[in-house]
């Protein structure tokens, strides 16, 4: 099988597993997007397919959600924030330029307070109902009320880059061998 189809294999199962996580475990959203995001940064050397991968993932479970009826799948301006975080988590992976656990923990967890702050301003921004209250004491309400969110996400998006991560390079230092023994 070509190295292309592979990857598109590859993608395909990663884009359908984080959406069937994100709709399975809603609303505790124990899923992978975040964690993909960094991965096809770092992993993915065409940038157009890197960033391809985790809106693709948003978008096929925003679907579901919306499709089965859990929840609104689509609600608002709020939401376009949450696809550029996952953007800037995309970019953000381009620049890790060694793969140890250090690194890659390291990055998973700013991942995760990048992706804490942008989602949490955008609601903020865009809260029409004026929950949380306005300039800067709004603001800092509405990020108190992320803290839980981003104490699990990052415990999920550690795990979820332990698992994407650590299968490549066992992936990876299995084909060398076969390739050295071949």
């Amino acid at each position: 099988m070509k190295q292309r189809n592979l990857n598109y294999i590859i993608s395909g199962v990663l884009i359908l597993f984080a959406a069937i996580l994100k709709v399975a475990t809603f609303p505790n959203s124990f899923n992978p997007i975040i964690a993909i995001s960094l991965f096809s940064g770092v992993i993915i050397k065409d940038k157009k397919f890197a960033f391809a991968i985790p809106l693709l993932a948003m978008f096929t479970s925003d679907i579901m959600l919306e499709v089965f009826n859990i929840t609104s799948g689509f609600y608002g301006m709020s939401q376009v924030g949450n696809y550029a975080s996952l953007l800037f988590i995309t970019v953000l992976g381009f620049t890790m330029k060694k793969s140890s656990i250090v690194h890659i923990g390291g990055y998973t967890i700013l991942s995760s307070i990048i992706f804490f702050f942008l989602s949490n301003t955008n609601c903020f921004f865009f809260d029409n109902a004026n929950y949380y209250g306005s300039g800067i004491s709004g603001w800092t309400n509405c990020l108190i009320a992320g803290i839980p969110f981003v104490k699990n996400g990052m415990i999920t998006d550690l795990f979820f880059s332990a698992v994407l991560f650590g299968s490549y390079i066992l992936f990876v230092k299995s084909n060398q061998k076969r390739i050295i023994a071949g």
